[in-house]
């Protein structure tokens, strides 16, 4: 079976690539390494090295396995396009999503450079969703990157928001997600930041997907933004569980 996610915006993950280093500020209190170190302590294979970066081939060809549809968010534990990651096994694993197209795939990344880089030789197909982490105004470059690529669906995680990101070009955007800090250390999130993001991605008619307050208490805080939930999906996807239109 696929590992059922608590994450909100997926259902499931898929972690063909363990392990990662950090590039940015949204690094530094990174939920993986933490719970990779734990894994690792608990004698968890796959984790046998830690939180540095290692290729699964036997985790390779899961998906496959897995005939009810589900939505996949990929590497939980990784980013694919680290530098470290050859380019032939990415290719492989673009190439699983695209014969496992009953699913649809969410791909995250920090590193839209080396993305660029790939990006012409990637079969994307329509069940892959890609998307950049981008924390603060720093990092709004990381969208224009992703813009250039084939992704028939782009999205950015502003995940965790550290600012205000003022002005956020959103031209090609199809959705946005938001969130806390959540955890040991977490630096706290305004909220005026968070409504600066929503009221533009209403203007722009971008879907928007609020996460989380974050906090070292995360339940507590809740994902009430403005007396409701944002749960606001791309028009593509269908409830979960029925996303066979979309990899059509």
């Amino acid at each position: 079976m696929a590992i059922k996610s608590a994450i909100e915006w997926t259902e499931s993950t898929w972690n063909p690539v363990t392990g990662c280093t950090k590039v940015s500020p949204g690094c530094a209190n990174c939920y993986a390494a933490r719970l990779a170190k734990r894994l690792k302590a608990m004698g968890q294979a796959n984790y046998a090295n830690g939180f540095e970066v290692t290729l699964h081939d036997p985790a390779l060809n899961l998906p496959l396995k897995w005939k009810k549809p589900q939505t996949i968010f990929v590497n939980s534990m990784s980013d694919l396009f680290h530098e470290r990651i050859p380019e032939e096994f990415i290719l492989q694993v673009f190439d699983v999503m695209r014969q496992a197209n009953w699913h649809c795939f969410q791909v995250l990344t920090k590193r839209p450079e080396r993305l660029r880089e790939v990006d012409p030789r990637l079969p994307w197909s329509k069940n892959v969703w890609m998307g950049v982490s981008v924390e603060n105004r720093d990092y709004l470059y990381r969208a224009d990157y992703l813009r250039e690529t084939g992704a028939r669906l782009k999205f950015l995680s502003i995940e965790p928001l550290l600012g205000s990101l003022g002005q956020v070009n959103l031209d090609g955007i199809d959705w946005v997600i938001v969130g806390g800090e959540s955890g040991a250390g977490a630096r706290p999130m305004k909220e005026s930041w968070v409504i600066e993001i929503l009221e533009q991605c209403k203007a722009a008619g971008v879907p928007f997907f609020f996460k989380q307050w974050g906090g070292v208490n995360k339940r507590k805080t809740g994902r009430s933004l403005g007396g409701r939930t944002w749960d606001e999906m791309p028009e593509s996807y269908n409830a979960p569980g029925s996303l066979i239109q979309i990899a059509q």
